[in-house]
C-alpha cells in the first residue's frame, strides 16, 4: 500500500508539456498507489466547473480513468483553482478536503495544506484570501457570464504578478511561527504543503519532539511528488521535457 501525494501543477494550455507530464505520471507511478492526494493549484486558473475546455476535459477523463480503477484521488483548493466546486467532483470522483486536512497515514497523525495559509506575512494576500473564499463573494462571481469572470481572472493574474515582483522573498515564504503553531494546535508531528514552490524536507521541534514538514515543488522544469509507504515517506522528482 502506498500514498502519493502531488502540488502546484498550475496545468494551462500555454504549457503542454506539463500537461503530457501529469499523463504520463497518472498512467505510471499514480497508478501504482492507493490513493493521489492533489494539495492545490492543479490548474492555473479555475472560474467555475461551467467552463468547458479541451483541458479541463482532458484532466478530467483522466481522473475517471483513476477512479474505474479504484484508485482515490483527493484534492484541495488552492489559491488558484479554489472555485472547483461539487460538479467537478461528481464528474471526476474526485474527493474535495478542507484545509486544513488532518488525516492518520500509515499511523502517523499527518496535517495536509495548500500551503497559503501559513504565509501570514503576506497581508495583502491573505486579506484577498478571506474576501475571495467568502460563499458570498463566491456566488456573485459565477453568477457572472463567463466572458466576463475570465476578463476578472485575467485582471487579478496581472495585478498578482506586479504585486508578486515586488514582494521580499520572506514574505512569500511560510511563517515559521504559523507552522509551529498549526502543528502544535493539531497535535502532528508530520506537515505536508506546496504554494511555496520551495521543494524540501525541513526538520523540526513541535512540542520538544522531532517533527518534519515536507514541501512540494511546483510543476516547471520538474515534477515534485511524494511518495509515502509503510516504511518512508519521500520527496521524489522527474524532469519535464
Amino acid at each position: 500500500m502506498a500514498y502519493c501525494f502531488i502540488s502546484d501543477l498550475h496545468l494551462q494550455e500555454e504549457k503542454p508539456e506539463v500537461t503530457e507530464a501529469f499523463l504520463s505520471f497518472l498512467d505510471t507511478t499514480a497508478k501504482e498507489a492507493e490513493r493521489l492526494y492533489i494539495l492545490g493549484d492543479l490548474f492555473e486558473v479555475w472560474i467555475g466547473d461551467d467552463l468547458k475546455s479541451e483541458l479541463s476535459r482532458l484532466i478530467k477523463e483522466k481522473l475517471v480513468f483513476l477512479k474505474n480503477d479504484s484508485i482515490a484521488v483527493f484534492a484541495m483548493h488552492g489559491n488558484r483553482d479554489f472555485l472547483i466546486g461539487e460538479k467537478f467532483c461528481e464528474d471526476t470522483g474526485v474527493t474535495l478536503l478542507e484545509d486544513p486536512c488532518k488525516l492518520e497515514l500509515f499511523g502517523k497523525d499527518t496535517l495536509l495544506m495548500h500551503g497559503d495559509l501559513l504565509c501570514t506575512k503576506d497581508v495583502a494576500y491573505q486579506e484577498f484570501r478571506n474576501t475571495s473564499r467568502n460563499p458570498q463573494w463566491k456566488k456573485e462571481f459565477l453568477d457572472k457570464p463567463i466572458e466576463e469572470r475570465e476578463k476578472i481572472t485575467q485582471e487579478l493574474r496581472t495585478k498578482s504578478k506586479k504585486a508578486t515582483s515586488q514582494k521580499e522573498d520572506e514574505i512569500m515564504d511560510v511563517s515559521p511561527e504559523a507552522v509551529e503553531e498549526i502543528m502544535t494546535a493539531h497535535n502532528v508531528k508530520l506537515l505536508i504543503h506546496g504554494h511555496t514552490h520551495r521543494p524540501n524536507v525541513h526538520s523540526l521541534q513541535i512540542n520538544q519532539a522531532p517533527a518534519q514538514r515536507i514541501v512540494l515543488g511546483d510543476w516547471d522544469k520538474a515534477a515534485w511528488y511524494i511518495w509515502m509507504d509503510e516504511a518512508s515517506c519521500e520527496l521524489k522528482q522527474f524532469p519535464i521535457a
